[in-house]
């Protein structure tokens, strides 16, 4: 998997990686958060977490999860589909 870039105030993350994560055609994924379709959240550690950083992506009912230490290195990648099954 890529690693993710750290900037000043700012997190970078190969649009490939989050189409994989959520099920979805890397090509996509750009419009679709535009559109609100594709959300984030990007949380900083404190304490005994300092230094790394939780990204969450959601898509209908699938999230998406990276945390990433202080180089960008995922250490942590998880998927959870909510969808109830019929």
């Amino acid at each position: 998997m890529s690693k993710i870039e750290i900037g000043l105030g700012s997190l970078h993350i190969n649009a490939s990686v989050i189409a994989q994560g959520l099920a979805l055609e890397p090509s996509l994924v750009q419009a679709m958060m535009r559109k609100g379709e594709i959300t984030s959240l990007c949380e900083r550690g404190v304490n005994e977490d300092a230094g790394r950083y939780r990204l969450t992506f959601f898509h209908k009912s699938r999230r998406f999860r990276l945390v990433v230490d202080g180089t960008g290195t995922v250490i942590q990648r998880s998927i959870v589909d909510f969808e109830c099954p019929r």
